[in-house]
Order: C-alpha cells, then sequence, then structure tokens
C-alpha cells in the first residue's frame, strides 16, 4: 500500500540458503559464508535479499497467534497474552530449554573440573599424574572449549530465531486487531501508541529467549556447582557462592525496578511518537501558524519525562553492569581470604579451580541470570501493554448482537453474512434498504448524551436521499451507523445490500491514482475508464506526469483537495454495491466540476443504486428523491424537495433561495481516456525508496554521537577511568598469580632443605639441582619472600578488589549520563531541523519513515547503543590486558596472538562490508510497516466499508515478510560471525597450551593457572567484544540515520531583516511576475502572475480545480522556493524573516487541522491571550454554545486529529484561530467548504466585520461567498486570466468568470450577479 511494492517480489527472488543447507553446514554456519563474499565486493541492497523462509511467514505466524488468542478470550475470564504464546511456541521454548541444560551442566561444567585435574600436576611433590596423563588432560580443556563453542553458538541462533518469530506473530496480532477496533476504542489509543507498540514493545521478544531458560537452568546450576566446590575445594570455597546469592534479591528487585520503569517509558515513548505523528501530518499547519516553537517546547517537555524513566533505568543498568563484573571477583576475594586466614596455604591449584567455577557461576548468576529477570521484566510490561490493546472494543465483537434490532429479543438475520449481505441468489433490488427506527447513538459509550436521538430513517432502492443539516449536525455519525462502524444504544437498524463509502475527508494511500480507485476490486478497463469519466478526472490524468500510474505520495500529498475528492469519490462508484454513502463530496470541488459529479455519477452512473448524499450544496436538492435535515442530533424534518420548502424550520428558508431551475444539459465533451494511461507496460514511475548509507559509518558520525555527550574534557576523563579501572582489574589477576608462586616458591624451598640435610642420597642432589636451576632464574622471588607475607598479600588483594569496584561503579554510572545526554541532544537536534525543514521533504518523506527515525532509531541510541559502546570499550580494554598478562609469563604467546588479531581484524572487515549494509536494509524495509500500519488508521472507516482488511492485512504480511528476511540475514550473519571468531579463539587457546607445556616447560601452577583461565576466558569474550565491535557499527547506523535528518537544508531563510514594528500596517500586496515550482526539476506551477490587491480589499480567487490556487498561498507564506518577487507594504516578503512574515498573516487552512490536547491549545498555543478573547471568537464562529456544553470548557480533551469534532466545526476552530491572531492579511482557503448555509452565511458575515479593516484573500467553489467581493481573481493553469470587480468581469459574455456563473445554473446565476451588482453599486455610490 505505501512506499515499496513487495506483494510481488517474492516470486522472483531466490529461495533462503540455510533451507538449501545440509547439517554440517548449518551446525559450522558455512551457508551465509557466500552471501559475505558478495557484501565484501559491493554494497548490498534491497535486492538482494533472499525470500523470506517458510517458517517466518507473517500470515502463518499470526494465524497460529490469533488462534491461541481467541481461545484465551472465549474461555478464559482474564485472557493470557503469555499463555497464547507460550502454547504457539512450546516445542522450541522446551527444546531450546533443554539444549541450553545440556550445555550449562555437562558441556561449560567440564572445563573447571579439567583445569583442577591439570593444576594438581603443579603441586609440589605430586607423583600420582605423569607429564602425559597432564597433556591429555590439556588435550581435552581444547576440546571441550570447542564443543562448547558450537553448541553455545547454535543454541544462541535458535533461541533469537524464536524471539523473531514471536516478534512477527504479536505485529501481525496487532495489525489485525487494529484494523478491528471501534470507533470507542480508537478515542482511547492513538496511532503513536501502536507505532510504538509494533516498533519498541514488539522488540522485546528478539532478545527475551536469549536467557530465559536461565531462570531455572540458573539456581539448579549453582547448586551443582557448590556441591562440586564443596567436593574439589572445601567448605571455605562456599562463601563466595552464598555471597553472590545473598545478591540475587538485590538483583531481583533491581529487575523489578527496571520493568516499573521500562512501564513508565513506554507510556512516555507513546506520546512522545503521538506528538510526532500529529506534527508530521500538520506540519504545513503548524509551518502557516508559526507554530514550530511550541511545539518544540512540547515535544522537548515530553522527551525530558521520557528521558527521566531511561534515566533510571540506565543507571540501574550501570549498578547491574558493574555488578556482572565485580561481584565474582569479590566472591572468589572472599573464598581465597577465608582459606588463608583459617590457616591454609593458597596454592595455584586452589586459586585457579575457585577462579574456574565462580568464572561458570559469573556468567550464571551475576550476567545472565539478572539479564534473565530484567528481559523477563521488560518483555512481560510489553505482554502486558500488547494484551491491554488486544482487549479494547472491537467493531465484530459489537456486532455479534442483532444486526436488526438493538436491544430487543429479535435474533439477527444476517449475522452469517459479512457486512450484513444477503447471498445474492436471495437478494433482489426490492430488499436492497436502510432502515433506521426509533436509533439513538453515542460515540463513547461513558458520554451522558445521546449523539443521535430517536432516528428514524428510510431508503430503498434506485433511490437518491441527501442529508442536510448545520455543522455538528449528525450527519457524518449517521453513516457510521449505516456502516455498522457505530451501534445504536435504543431502537433498531436493519441494512440490506452491500455498501461503498466515500468519506468526507478524502482518504488516500502511498500508491498509484489507479491503485487508490481500483482499491483491491478486479480490474475491468471498461469500467474503470467509464468511473473517471462520470468523476471528472480525464483531464487531471493528462495532466499528471504518468497519468493514472502517477504516484500520490502519502496521504495524497501532491494532489490538490479537489483531486483527492474526487479520487475518493471514484474509488467509491468504482466498487459493486447496492448502497453508496457519499459523505459531502461536493464541497471541495468548483460549481462546474460539482454539477458533473452530480449529474453524470450520482444522478447518472448511481442511478439504479440506493444513493445517500451527505451535502451542503443546496442548488442540487430539487433532483432528489428524499431529504432529511439533521440539526442537534434529530431529525427536525423529512421529505421532498417542495414538501421540505413549507416547513417552518429556520435552515430551510435558504432553500427559498434556490428557484426552480431549468433542465440543462451538460456540454462537457467525454474523451476516451488516453490508450497510453490504461496501456499495461506503460512506464510506471519508480517507488520514492528511502535513502540509506553506504560504505562504512563515516568517523563524522562517531564525532557527532561524542559531541552531543559532551565536551572533549569529558570524554577523555572518561576514558582515562576506563583504562585505569582495567589496570587496576588486570593488576587484581597478575598479583594472585604472584601470590601463589611465592607460595609455591616457600613450599618448593621447604623442600630443598629438606634434600640439603639428605646429600648422600643421589636423586636428592639431581633433585636440588632441578629446583636451584629454576628458582635462580629472579632475584624478585627472595624479595617477594620478604615482603609479601601472608597478611600483607591479603591486605593487598583486598584493597585491589574494592578498588576495582567502587571504579567500576562510578565509571559505569558517568557513561551511562553521558550517553543520555548523547541521546536527548541528538533528538532535539532531528527534531529542530525536522520542524524547519521545507514542504519538499514532507512530501517527498511518507509519516512512517520518519517517524521510523522517531521511534526505533532513538530508541537504540537510548538504550542499545550504550549497552553496546561499554561492551565494546571494555572487552577491548581485557582483550588487551589479557594478551600483555599471558605475553608476560611467555613472550612468544605474543607472536600467535598478533597472528590471530589480525585474523580477526580481516574477519571483522569482511563482516562488517554485509553486516552495515544489512542493517541499512533492515532500517529501509521497517519503515513501511510503520507507514502501511499509519495510512490505514487514517483510513479505517473506508478500509471497513469495503471490507479491504483482508487484503491490507495481506500486505502488510508482505512488508513483514521483507523485514524478517532483512533480519533473518543480519542475525544469520552475527551468529556466523560470532562461531568463526569463537573457533579462531579455540586454535589460540591450543597455542597458549603448547606454548605454556612445551615450549617453555612452565614449573610454575600460578602461571599456567593464569595462563589457562585468562585465555579461556577470552574464548566467549573476544567474539563478544569483535562482534559488539561490528554491532557499534550497525547501531551506529541508527546514529548515521538520525545525523541524515540533522544535516537536512532548513528553509531558506537568508539575507532578510527585520521589518518595521508594525509591518503591515495597511495589508497591500503586490505580486510582480512570481513563478513557483516545487522541485527545481519540475516545470513552473505559478507562472509569472502579476496584479495588485488595495489595502483593505476583499479579493475573491476562483478557477477550476488544480489551477494553481492553492499554490498562491504556498507563495505568501514562502512554503518553497519563489522566482520573481511579492510585495507586502512594499515590502519584499524575501528579505522577512520566515517567522515574522508568516505570524503577520493569518491562514483558514482546507483542511482544518487540530492538535490533541485542550481546546485552548489549539486556539493559543503560546497562552497569549486571556480567556474573553477565546470566548468572543468562539461566539463570533458560532461555537460557544457547543463548547458550553462541554464538561470543561475550553480546556475540554480534542482527540487525535480533531476526531471527536465534526470537520464543520474543526473549519469554525480554525476561524477562531484567526479571528484571535486579527492579522491585517487573512487567508481562506476553501475555509467554508464543508459548513452548511446558514453558518457560512453567518460567518462570512463575521469575517466581513471582524476584517474590515484586513485584506482577505478567499478561495472558494461556492461562487456565492465570493460574489460580494471587492474584485476576483480568476486563475486558470497558473496564470491569471481575469481580475476585476466581480460585477465587471460578468459583463464579459466571453469572460472566465461568466463562464463559471454561468454553469450554475440560470436562476443560481442570476441570484449571483444580483449580489455583484447590488456590491458594485454600493461601493461606486
Amino acid at each position: 500500500m505505501d512506499e515499496s511494492k513487495y506483494s510481488n517480489t517474492n516470486q522472483i527472488k531466490k529461495s533462503h540458503p540455510v533451507e538449501r543447507a545440509n547439517f554440517i553446514s548449518k551446525l559450522f554456519f558455512c551457508w551465509l559464508l557466500p552471501y559475505f563474499v558478495k557484501g565484501y565486493k559491493r554494497d548490498l541492497t534491497e535486492d538482494d535479499l533472499y525470500a523470506p523462509v517458510k517458517d517466518h511467514d507473517s500470515r502463518m505466524l499470526g494465524d497460529k497467534l490469533e488462534k491461541e488468542w481467541n481461545y484465551q478470550v472465549a474461555h478464559k475470564r482474564d485472557p493470557s497474552l503469555l499463555i497464547a504464546i507460550a502454547k504457539v511456541f512450546r516445542r522450541e521454548l522446551i527444546l531450546s530449554g533443554l539444549f541450553n541444560f545440556f550445555i550449562e551442566l555437562i558441556v561449560r561444567l567440564s572445563q573447571p573440573l579439567l583445569i583442577s585435574r591439570l593444576l594438581q600436576f603443579y603441586e609440589p611433590n605430586q607423583t600420582s599424574m605423569s607429564q602425559n596423563e597432564a597433556y591429555l588432560l590439556a588435550g581435552l580443556i581444547v576440546v571441550a572449549v570447542l564443543v562448547n563453542v558450537m553448541c553455545v553458538h547454535n543454541y544462541q541462533y535458535h533461541v533469537m530465531h524464536l524471539g523473531m518469530k514471536i516478534r512477527v506473530a504479536a505485529c501481525s496480532l496487532i495489525y489485525r486487531k487494529a484494523l478491528r477496533l471501534s470507533k470507542s476504542a480508537l478515542a482511547e489509543t492513538t496511532i503513536g501508541q501502536m507505532v510504538n507498540l509494533l516498533s519498541n514493545d514488539v522488540g522485546r521478544f528478539d532478545f527475551t529467549g536469549q536467557h530465559l531458560h536461565n531462570l531455572w537452568i540458573a539456581p539448579t546450576e549453582t547448586l551443582v556447582v557448590m556441591y562440586l566446590v564443596y567436593i574439589y575445594i572445601g567448605p571455605s570455597g562456599l562463601i563466595g557462592t552464598i555471597f553472590l546469592l545473598l545478591f540475587v534479591p538485590f538483583q531481583m528487585y533491581m529487575g523489578k525496578k527496571t520493568s516499573q520503569f521500562r512501564l513508565r517509558t513506554a507510556i512516555r515513548t507513546d506520546e512522545r511518537v503521538r506528538l510526532m505523528s500529529e506534527i508530521i501530518s500538520g506540519i504545513q499547519v503548524i509551518k502557516m501558524y508559526t507554530w514550530e516553537k511550541p511545539f518544540a517546547k512540547l515535544v522537548e517537555m515530553t522527551r525530558r519525562k521520557e528521558i527521566q524513566q531511561i534515566r533510571a533505568t540506565s543507571i540501574i543498568r550501570a549498578i547491574m553492569m558493574s555488578c556482572n563484573m565485580t561481584l565474582n571477583r569479590a566472591a572468589i576475594c572472599l573464598c581465597i581470604c577465608t582459606y588463608v586466614l583459617t590457616g591454609s596455604t593458597i596454592s595455584a591449584s586452589y586459586a585457579y579451580t575457585v577462579s574456574s567455577f565462580y568464572g561458570i557461576l559469573r556468567n550464571t548468576v551475576t550476567m545472565f541470570f539478572p539479564q534473565a529477570i530484567t528481559q523477563l521484566a521488560e518483555t512481560l510490561v510489553s505482554i502486558k501493554r500488547i494484551k491491554h490493546f488486544m482487549l479494547y472494543e472491537e467493531l465484530d465483537s459489537r456486532q455479534q448482537v442483532s444486526r436488526k434490532i438493538i436491544g430487543d429479543k429479535t435474533m439477527s438475520k444476517y449475522d452469517e453474512h459479512k457486512n450484513g449481505t444477503l447471498p445474492l441468489r436471495f437478494r433482489n433490488n426490492e430488499t436492497v434498504g436502510i432502515h433506521l427506527k426509533n436509533a439513538s447513538v453515542k460515540w463513547i459509550d461513558s458520554l451522558p448524551e445521546n449523539t443521535l436521538e430517536n432516528i428514524t430513517f428510510n431508503v430503498n432502492s434506485n433511490q437518491l436521499v441527501a442529508i442536510v443539516g448545520p455543522v455538528g449536525g449528525g450527519k457524518s455519525t449517521l453513516l457510521h451507523v449505516i456502516l455498522r462502524e457505530l451501534l445504536p444504544t435504543e431502537g433498531s437498524v436493519e441494512v440490506e445490500g452491500t455498501i461503498s463509502y466515500a468519506p468526507q475527508e478524502p482518504w488516500l494511500f502511498g500508491g498509484s491514482v489507479r491503485q487508490n480507485i481500483i482499491f483491491g476490486q478486479e480490474f475491468n478497463l471498461k469500467k474503470y475508464e467509464e468511473v473517471v469519466r462520470v468523476c471528472a478526472l480525464q483531464r487531471d490524468f493528462t495532466l499528471f506526469p504518468h497519468g493514472d500510474r502517477t504516484l500520490v505520495g502519502a496521504r495524497g500529498v501532491t494532489l490538490s483537495g479537489g483531486q483527492r475528492a474526487r479520487i475518493n469519490l471514484a474509488r467509491a462508484v468504482y466498487k459493486e454495491a447496492d448502497i453508496y454513502l457519499l459523505d459531502d463530496p461536493l464541497s471541495a470541488v468548483d460549481t462546474h466540476v460539482g454539477r458533473q459529479l452530480f449529474d453524470e455519477c450520482i444522478c447518472g452512473y448511481l442511478k439504479e443504486k440506493c444513493v445517500v448524499l451527505v451535502t451542503h450544496q443546496l442548488q442540487y436538492l430539487r433532483n432528489v428523491n428524499s431529504i432529511y435535515l439533521i440539526s442537534g442530533g434529530q431529525i427536525e424534518a423529512s421529505g421532498s424537495y417542495s414538501e421540505l420548502k413549507n416547513t417552518d424550520s429556520e435552515f430551510t428558508k435558504l432553500l427559498a433561495d434556490n428557484k426552480e431551475e431549468e433542465e440543462e444539459k451538460s456540454n462537457t465533451q467525454s474523451n476516451q481516456i488516453d490508450e497510453e494511461a490504461t496501456d499495461e507496460q506503460e512506464d510506471v514511475p519508480a517507488d520514492n525508496r528511502e535513502d540509506r548509507g553506504s560504505g562504512t559509518i563515516s568517523s563524522k558520525v562517531y564525532r557527532s554521537y561524542l559531541r552531543a555527550g559532551g565536551s572533549w574534557l569529558k570524554i577523555i576523563t572518561l576514558s582515562s577511568a576506563f583504562i585505569i579501572a582495567q589496570i587496576i582489574d588486570s593488576f587484581t589477576d597478575y598479583f594472585l598469580s604472584v601470590w601463589t608462586n611465592v607460595e609455591q616458591w616457600k613450599s618448593e624451598n621447604k623442600i630443598i632443605n629438606k634434600y640439603n640435610n639428605e646429600l648422600t642420597n643421589g636423586t636428592g642432589i639431581n633433585n636440588t639441582a632441578i629446583y636451584t636451576n629454576s628458582i635462580s632464574r629472579t632475584s624478585l622471588q627472595s624479595y617477594l619472600n620478604e615482603v609479601l607475607t601472608q597478611q600483607v598479600a591479603v591486605t593487598v588483594y583486598i584493597f585491589l578488589v574494592i578498588a576495582t569496584i567502587i571504579l567500576s561503579v562510578s565509571r559505569s554510572l558517568a557513561f551511562f549520563r553521558f550517553c543520555m545526554t548523547a541521546s536527548v541532544t541528538l533528538h532535539n537536534s532531528m527534531f529542530y531541523k525536522i520542524v524547519n525543514a521545507s514542504m519538499k521533504f514532507f512530501n517527498t518523506n511518507p509519516p512512517g519513515r520518519i517517524l521510523n527515525r522517531f521511534s526505533k532509531d532513538v530508541g537504540s541510541v537510548d538504550e542499545a547503543l550504550p549497552l553496546t559502546i561499554v561492551d565494546t570499550v571494555q572487552i577491548g580494554l581485557i582483550v588487551v590486558a589479557i594478551s600483555l598478562l599471558i605475553g608476560s609469563l611467555n613472550p612468544w604467546i605474543l607472536l600467535p596472538t598478533v597472528i590471530i588479531l589480525t585474523i580477526f581484524y580481516y574477519l571483522r572487515h569482511v563482516f562488517l562490508a554485509t553486516s552495515r549494509d544489512i542493517k541499512r536494509v533492515e532500517g529501509v524495509t521497517r519503515s513501511p510497516i510503520y507507514t502501511h500500519l499509519t495510512a490505514s488508521l487514517q483510513g479505517l472507516t473506508t478500509i471497513r466499508a469495503f471490507e479491504a482488511q483482508e487484503i491490507l492485512t495481506m500486505e502488510f504480511d508482505n512488508y513483514q515478510d521483507q523485514y524478517s528476511a532483512a533480519y533473518f540475514m543480519f542475525l544469520g550473519a552475527n551468529r556466523t560471525f560470532g562461531f568463526w571468531l569463537d573457533f579462531h579463539c579455540v586454535a589460540y587457546i591450543a597455542f597458549v597450551t603448547v606454548s605454556i607445556l612445551f615450549i617453555e616447560s612452565e614449573i610454575f601452577g600460578g602461571n599456567v593457572g593464569l595462563a589457562l583461565t585468562q585465555a579461556m576466558g577470552l574464548t566467549g569474550m573476544f567474539q563478544w567484544g569483535m562482534r559488539q565491535w561490528s554491532e557499534l557499527e550497525n547501531q551506529m547506523t541508527s546514529v548515521e540515520r538520525i545525523q541524515e535528518y540533522i544535516d537536512i537544508q532548513p528553509e531558506l531563510d537568508e539575507n532578510t531583516k527585520e521589518p518595521p514594528k508594525f509591518w503591515p500596517e495597511n495589508g497591500k500586496l503586490k505580486f510582480d511576475k512570481l513563478c513557483l515550482r516545487y522541485d527545481p526539476s519540475d516545470p513552473y506551477v505559478l507562472k509569472y502572475l502579476s496584479f495588485e490587491i488595495k489595502p483593505q480589499e476583499k479579493v475573491g480567487i476562483v478557477g477550476r480545480t488544480g489551477a494553481g490556487k492553492s499554490s498562491l498561498i504556498v507563495a505568501l507564506f514562502r512554503l518553497t522556493q519563489l522566482d520573481g518577487t511579492i510585495l507586502i507594504d512594499d515590502v519584499n516578503i524575501k528579505e522577512v524573516p520566515l517567522h515574522i512574515l508568516r505570524s503577520k498573516i493569518s491562514i483558514i487552512p482546507q483542511e482544518p487541522v487540530l492538535f490533541s490536547g485542550t481546546l485552548r491549545k489549539n486556539l493559543d498555543p503560546f497562552d497569549e491571550y486571556n480567556d474573553e478573547i477565546l470566548w468572543n471568537a468562539l461566539e463570533e464562529v458560532e461555537l460557544k454554545n457547543a463548547v458550553t456544553d462541554l464538561p470543561a470548557g475550553l480546556d475540554s480533551k480534542i482527540s487525535e486529529g480533531g476526531s471527536n469534532l465534526s470537520v464543520g466545526q474543526r473549519q469554525l476552530v480554525c476561524l477562531a484561530r484567526a479571528i484571535i491572531r486579527n492579522n491585517k492579511i487573512l487567508v481562506m482557503d476553501e475555509a467554508t467548504a464543508n459548513i452548511d448555509p446558514q453558518t457560512d452565511a453567518l460567518i462570512q458575515s463575521t469575517i466581513r466585520r471582524k476584517f474590515s479593516d484586513c485584506t482577505v484573500l478567499t478561495i472558494a467553489h461556492r461562487l456565492h461567498t465570493i460574489m460580494d467581493s471587492d474584485k476576483v481573481l480568476v486563475m486558470d493553469a497558473g496564470q491569471v486570466c481575469e481580475f476585476d470587480h466581480p460585477y465587471k468581469l460578468l459583463l464579459n459574455p466571453s469572460g472566465v468568470f461568466h463562464g463559471l456563473v454561468s454553469e450554475t445554473g440560470k436562476p443560481m446565476a442570476e441570484n449571483l450577479t444580483s449580489i455583484a451588482k447590488l456590491n458594485y453599486e454600493n461601493s461606486h455610490e
């Protein structure tokens, strides 16, 4: 439906390599290697993606989860989404749990047992183990590490894969639910909330599975380790375990706090994304009102509240991360100190067996278990939010009640049929119809008063019925009742026949014009041509660059209001239906086109159908079968045209002015659509694909992130803290090895002394020689023997551990604070650039694409990026430290270290070339999901009326499948990279082992223990660090994408200077050779306009649809680049700063835009005016009574987009804004198009009175609104045709304006002429 049409792409893409791979290829992750080669050679794009894997099919996964969820809803009082997910994926969850159990309790636990056994070989005076056995044990350690690597990576791959499938299923479920939401549910939720659910909340599923099973494996493994520690080490080894277990409640408390902050963050993020969604949708109005600053403040305030919660979460993360690093070290310290202080002598065997066992516990208890708690807590919050959304009221569930009579005992007549449609064989034209009897309706059930009261309404087949009435009377609400969007609280509603619907606000999605008209119906060329003809679209198609294949952009931004209205009508007419509901389709088009639409489309093409027409165009009412006058939610009068004329209603007096019209045949020539326009082989315009970066992430992106965090001094201080902490941490390890070596040396020294007393024994002499040689290697031993007493050693060791803990915690807190500052700065910079960008940017970028930056990318920078950076920096420092430590034991080991680092660097280089592109593609394929959701919700009523939910769901699933294809490749690339890094790490461990045991023939157990434990610690850590380093580049694509928007050029506002303080004083306008185009490559839309408007003149602007009337306003507000000049009070507007220029011109826009918040904020966002001024403005526009009736008056809540007000009421609010601002120049763009004639007349008199000393420009299709103007500007094809007093223009029978008036029919033309003549005579007296 939106940006990229992926629907047919799956057929031409290659099947996924994982589906073709054999067992060995999957085990060793070989299936993705050819893709790495391709990625290394050139940049990868969306076209290089493979077809989605069958297991990831969004439709299939959505169906499964929906089935389980429906079962929960049907059978459980409190349905559980968690249980529904568990049931769908229980097999994978159980298998992954068993596999993880095998890895943790068998594969991983074998390593410390083998190390413990090997280190016994270095015990002084041991004779139980031969050297060959030691070599065998060393070999088994390497094999155990290899098996662990293979198992861990395959496990992680499968759980991440499972998390992805759960996310896809949840997204599909949320979207399907969104299409079923009732009107009252839509009033409670927002588009922003749903976008957040689809971006951040479901994202939790991707990572939950990683550590989920540690919730039960960690306690089990702890008990097993405690038993083994007791057996191998003794009671002192349990002290550390008890210490770790004491911290578990603290970690669980932290996990609980995280979930609370996560929920609060999600609510704040919902609010921010909702706000952004509204701002993006109403950006043109915001610019014309110069409301950028108040909205920026609002966003900043919302963002500040969100960051407060994220900051609290990040503090917890910093503490938890420090715990991960330091608890394990503290536990080992406790064990060793207890062992030593109870009278034992420390040995390498004891120290490094403890270290090995606690290394296992470090992963499970201090790292994975808290992570599991935190991730589960966050996921449960997301599940709770999704469940809350899933339990919103549905349209379908409400319609299980009888279609025929609500509240009575009558059984449903049509329950088994969609939309109340009888099977065709049972239905004929006589049965088609709409019958309401005493129906009362509420928009929201909690409201005390009904919106419609006691409505009786009947329409049969072959009838055209009009609904008229004042603004806010309930006309559109009645159509919603017929559509079953609202169900009556009393009375009955019976609708027989299929329905088609054209909403009052045209809804277009980001496809081509043809796709918008066909909208999932079967394409019939002959019918399509006829519909295009009767909807007066042929001329427009010739003007469009690609005919009916032209892309309309999101919300139809590239079209005029009239074009949108006619395409909207064409969609409704093209659908084969029995009943057509047309909500005011004639207001947005000029009189001539309106007459053509009414005669040829409504009365001609649809003459044999049941048609309900809501209209304010009273000149057409004589041709309808029946008229219903609705006011204040009740039917005031009904009957034929002649019957209504005789009623006493104030409103119907206007009908008297419509004298009987003569039958006039339209002479409009209908040309067949150009064959080229319908030729299937025509060049289709390329979709406007999202820009994405290529190559490596530039250093500029990193610099911008660091600069956003603070000054260079702050960066250097933070870096120093990391380095110092690591030096102390590594020195603690080194000190332990020195201590154990000294103790071993002391033990051996005693043995030497013993042998010296037995010189008669030959063996003793030889052994002494051996020991003497080994000991005489350094004089440091003698020094340490004297200085490093047991008490000193314990004191130094404890001091080092405490220093490590303090530095780690303070450094982590400072770092996360730095990241929060960077995140806030980047978001605010992006927002300020977006809100000040030119309108071209918004016309070429769909809302979903921009929202993607503000939801997913900002979310990544807020939460994922800081963790990735800290991992990368920390592990990088640890790797350097370990390499130096091992190198200090044996300098030869530095050679394989350099080799392995070189291999790693090149592996990373190859991996990054691919993964970076995949990550970018993933970001690009994600945007259409949000755009599709946003567009679907904006056109929900239309979608349901057309029963197009299935089509849109399929399209959503297609977008999801494309995203899954990119995400799965990224997931596979990460795991492949990790596996091959770890595989090389195993080789490195083998090098270290060989070098220590064979080359150097190490005799100190402390050195062997240090080398083995450090090298093995390097295994998972090295690959994780390299992956996090690579992931850092991938995460930095989010910063890059944000930076792209920060680099957007703002609207050109150069060489400007402040105008005089009270400018403009008169309101004189002069256009001199004005040309305008929306893009440098486009032709001019306005061509060399030259005319002058005197101060206080009231000028009407008329012309056919697409003549350039609205572009004139664009020029006046400088919303795009101008050629030529516009002078206001002799000041060139190019020289006036934009915010001053726009603030000095009042605008009542064609599409009334309101923002959620209070009515007060919609009228006066700066809080500049007192209540009296606001109430007076509302009184002037006939809204005071309506607002007084609201419970909170001016502080009453306005729903998103102003959906709780009628379109007419929204236009009146916009008019009230203009009255409040009271500028010298007022522009009205079809401002009364959706207002009934009576209210229109009142508004016109208000404008004449309130703006009598102002210059007023009025664009109108209703000619009577501009007939009393001082002048009329007639436009055609971007040029001025005529410009003079309307009466003077009417004196020219061959003039364009004369032709426009004549097309309204003879009686109306006479009426208009008399108004113009009277005004002319009065002005020339």
